[in-house]
């Protein structure tokens, strides 16, 4: 038994019993090949596989720079777009922190307007706490010479009988 090199033997075609089926396969030699891109008639360094291999691989090329130009610009936009939401949450914490400066403005100038309150109160309680001292003081004095008076041998000299 021989080994078989090829289903078509070596004349590149298919038997003419396949004649039913196309005959433009890429691998007849011998036939008109419609398709260019699978030519076999010349060798692989012909120019025509080269311009074609030059081509296929320049399509690819220019794919792939399409593809990494379309991801640059995804990504340019992507970028564009979390630094404008980026710009919004910094906009929004100022403003929130120039109304917290605000509301704690006015709740210093509150506190300022009662604490000035209270000094007055205080300023009047002590002027009144002085006045009492001093009148306690006086009465002291009076009740010390009532006393006194009370104690002297002449005591029961009345004043009214002079």
């Amino acid at each position: 038994m021989q080994p078989s090199t090829n289903i078509f033997s070596l004349h590149g075609c298919p038997p003419s019993y396949l004649s039913h089926f196309p005959t433009s396969s890429p691998f007849c030699v011998n036939g008109p090949n419609p398709n260019q891109f699978y030519s076999f008639e010349a060798g692989v360094n012909s120019p025509q596989f080269m311009s074609l291999s030059n081509s296929t691989s320049d399509e690819e090329k220019e794919n792939q720079t399409e593809i990494v130009n379309e991801r640059k610009q995804k990504r340019k936009i992507s970028n564009r777009e979390s630094a404008r939401r980026s710009r919004m949450r910094k906009q929004r914490q100022a403003d929130e922190l120039w109304s917290q400066v605000m509301w704690l403005r006015n709740e210093n100038h509150q506190l300022l307007r009662k604490l000035n309150c209270v000094l007055e109160s205080q300023e009047k309680v002590i002027e009144e706490n002085a006045q009492l001292k001093e009148e306690t003081s006086e009465l002291k004095q009076m009740i010390s010479d009532m006393q006194l008076q009370n104690q002297s041998p002449f005591s029961c000299i009345r004043d009214d009988i002079v």
